[in-house]
């Protein structure tokens, strides 16, 4: 699986930028920079101006990649489905037993993510704490609807029915297959969220992780 995934590029919707940033060195500072100082600061703290300081460039030649702030946090979830995509789809593609497929899968959305040394540009782990903690305001916008007609969220949503025919495929009578997938899928990243910052709320902690809790509350929805 590691040669195979190394040889992919990750795909993001080309409308959401204006420049390919994996295309020149630049670019990739850019995308590199910009996951660490959203970290560091957050993002509505984080401007273009402040980015162009840390990647020792002007504020235009930010603007030759991306729009807005706002499109380049687009872009950041997109890549980082798209890499949670490459994952359920390589590792659950030769499990056979359908309950099997379905726990991996569940595993592999709810997981603690690690750093992957593919891509050298981009540190997965701080990305990860980026869509935790912003990945919300990327969709809770007035141009949601538009933004989704354009498919800036494919990705997203890709990851979400494939789960969604994982539990169809298990129970093809389960009346709210995509309610369940949509809410382990968001509702993992709401546990991590809530595992760090508001632990009196949430039963996550260091021994009792998200994947055990959507784990046991999947397999008892459907009664496996």
């Amino acid at each position: 699986m590691d040669n195979l995934l190394s040889n992919l590029k990750i795909a993001v919707p080309e409308k959401i930028y204006v420049k390919d940033p994996e295309s020149s060195t630049l670019g990739k500072r850019i995308i590199e920079q910009s996951i660490i100082l959203i970290d560091k600061i957050g993002f509505d703290a984080f401007t273009f101006k402040k980015l162009g300081a840390e990647i020792g460039s002007n504020e235009s030649s930010i603007y030759r990649y991306f729009e807005s702030k706002h499109k380049l946090l687009l872009y950041l979830s997109s890549w980082y489905w798209a890499w949670i995509e490459y994952q359920l789809v390589f590792e659950t593609h030769s499990i056979s037993d359908n309950k099997e497929k379905l726990q991996k899968a569940i595993e592999i959305l709810t997981r603690t993510t690690k750093e992957d040394s593919k891509y050298t540009h981009i540190n997965e782990v701080i990305l990860c704490n980026i869509i935790i903690n912003e990945n919300s305001k990327s969709f809770l916008t007035k141009e949601v609807d538009l933004e989704n007609k354009d498919g800036y969220f494919v990705v997203y949503k890709r990851v979400v029915l494939r789960l969604r025919d994982i539990i169809k495929a298990i129970r093809p009578e389960y009346n709210f297959a995509s309610c369940l997938a949509s809410t382990i899928v968001e509702g993992s990243l709401h546990q991590h969220f809530l595992k760090d910052h508001f632990t009196t709320i949430t039963d996550c902690k260091a021994n009792t992780t998200p994947t055990m809790f959507f784990t046991n509350l999947t397999l008892n929805t459907l009664n496996l």
